[in-house]
């Protein structure tokens, strides 16, 4: 604040018309020793003078009635007849339009001119404290940091209180707070409250990506309205805070993001340590227990049933160890696709073969389109894929139970389900299932890790596809796989 702008603001408008009837007066008092000395043209000058000085340091009222005043004392104790309002001759009243004129065209340019310093310093002084707020704002840590500095500021620069409600975060509101008005301004994206009349004011936060929330204005105690300008700096205020307030959220989740990589590339990490370990030993168990079955003469049957059992228990732990191990290479990207065109029905029919035995009584069939297209896959993580899923169909099927295979193109897919008979998944809407060591029947009496279709979920996405699950209304599951189709090469007839 400047000095002219500290006197003219320290006196209220009756006073400073008063000051501006007092210099007035002083100057009379002044210029009237002169008045035998100096024309009346120059006895004009001191007058049109205090007009100026009094219009720069009181402004544009006073400046009039400094000039009405300096004419009438002019006439008074200047012009002849003196001490009258009389005049002897009529030019003079052509001097007094003149310099009424003069002096009212002088003060207002005078008063005009200190408005515009006024409003310029204004402008710079809130330009230089909005670029103070939006450094620190870009140095906030968290959302009460926010707070307390729009909170500052506001105090400092307009003398009101806020509140800033965010949508992430919930606190309380103060007693002047209103939700109606601010739900309002949120939905509508634009600033709510009488410029005028009204006391408080809300201001969505509106970030590039959406509203983050509100900031809520009050202004306590008698005022006499917002100016455009002030208008402005709020909506400066509330733009700058909903930067400030979307720049933390995506600070957030890029945190959490890099702690879950990390998170995940540890488990991969500690998964593959693990199972290099443990594979070699359990293959050699495994080795083993079957020589046991070779061993001339032959062992007592007791000793070979524990031969047995110890063979089986070895390479159910073997399995599990291999899919902990494919898990954690699928997880670090390691696995490098070796896609081909081929017809799907091949590596159905390769994996059916491949499982035998393992599908025991249960019947399979196989419904595939004739003009169904040749897809690109790796036929040997698709077959994985068809393995995993005929295991789980044939250990949760009842016995000589049915299971479905299932081909049809979807769209720009082709989608192959694998249908059983047996309870259902628990939740076949959720994407737990598919998740590590989460099992679809967490009670089953069925022995199982939860690996399966993890593994499974992350080759069909590593081809570009997806996978769901379905429990079907005359009971049993579904787990369905899509593959895009793409566009394959064509075929050149041979000729004959």
């Amino acid at each position: 604040m400047t000095t002219s702008e500290t006197v003219a603001e320290r006196f209220t408008e009756r006073q400073k018309m008063a000051l501006s009837a007092l210099a007035c007066l002083l100057t009379a008092l002044v210029a009237a020793p002169l008045s035998g000395l100096l024309d009346l043209a120059n006895m004009v000058m001191p007058f049109l003078l205090t007009v100026l000085l009094v219009a720069v340091s009181l402004g544009r009222n006073p400046a009039v009635l400094a000039a009405v005043l300096s004419v009438l004392l002019f006439d008074i104790f200047f012009v002849p007849p003196r001490f009258s309002l009389a005049v002897s001759n009529l030019q003079y009243l052509i001097t007094f339009a003149v310099m009424l004129a003069t002096a009212l065209i002088t003060g207002h340019l005078a008063a005009s001119l200190k408005e515009q310093v006024r409003a310029a310093e204004r402008r710079e002084q809130r330009t230089r404290a909005l670029y103070q707020i939006a450094g620190k704002l870009a140095g906030a840590l968290n959302g009460e940091q926010v707070s307390e500095i729009v909170q500052q500021f506001a105090g400092d620069e307009l003398a009101a209180t806020c509140h800033l409600q965010l949508d992430e975060t919930s606190r309380p509101s103060p007693p002047w707070f209103d939700a109606l008005p601010a739900q309002r301004a949120h939905d509508s994206r634009q600033r709510v409250g009488d410029a005028a009349a009204g006391d408080t004011f809300y201001l969505p936060l509106v970030a590039p990506m959406r509203v983050r929330g509100i900031l809520a204005m009050h202004f306590p105690g008698e005022r006499r309205g917002l100016v455009a300008e002030d208008l402005s700096l709020l909506d400066a205020l509330a733009s700058l805070t909903a930067i400030a307030v979307e720049r933390l959220h995506y600070v957030e989740v890029a945190q959490s993001s890099e702690l879950q990589m990390a998170t995940e590339r540890l488990r991969s990490s500690i998964l593959s340590a693990l199972s290099h370990d443990l594979r070699t030993p359990l293959t050699v168990l495994v080795g083993l227990a079957d020589s046991l079955f070779l061993i001339k003469p032959a062992l007592p049957g007791a000793a070979l049933d524990t031969a047995g059992a110890l063979r089986d228990q070895a390479a159910r732990l073997a399995g599990l160890v291999t899919n902990l191990l494919e898990m954690a290479r699928l997880n670090a990207g390691s696995v490098r696709l070796r896609q081909e065109w081929q017809p799907v029905e091949e590596v159905i029919g390769s994996s059916l073969k491949l499982l035998g035995a393992a599908l025991g009584q249960h019947r399979v069939k196989v419904d595939l389109p004739a003009d169904l297209p040749l897809l690109r896959f790796d036929a040997v993580l698709i077959e994985r894929v068809l393995c995993n899923l005929l295991e789980n169909a044939a250990k949760y099927s009842p016995e000589h139970g049915e299971i479905g295979i299932v081909v049809r193109p979807v769209g720009s897919m082709v989608e192959i389900a694998v249908c059983d008979r047996g309870p259902g998944f628990a939740d076949a809407a959720g994407r737990q299932v598919f998740e590590m060591f989460v099992r679809g029947q967490p009670e089953s009496d069925k022995p199982g890790t939860g690996l399966g279709l993890a593994i499974c979920h992350a080759i069909v996405e590593a081809h570009g596809g997806s996978m769901r699950l379905d429990n079907r209304p005359d009971g049993g599951a579904c787990v369905i796989f899509a593959l895009p189709q793409g566009v394959p090469p064509v075929l050149e007839a041979e000729l004959p």
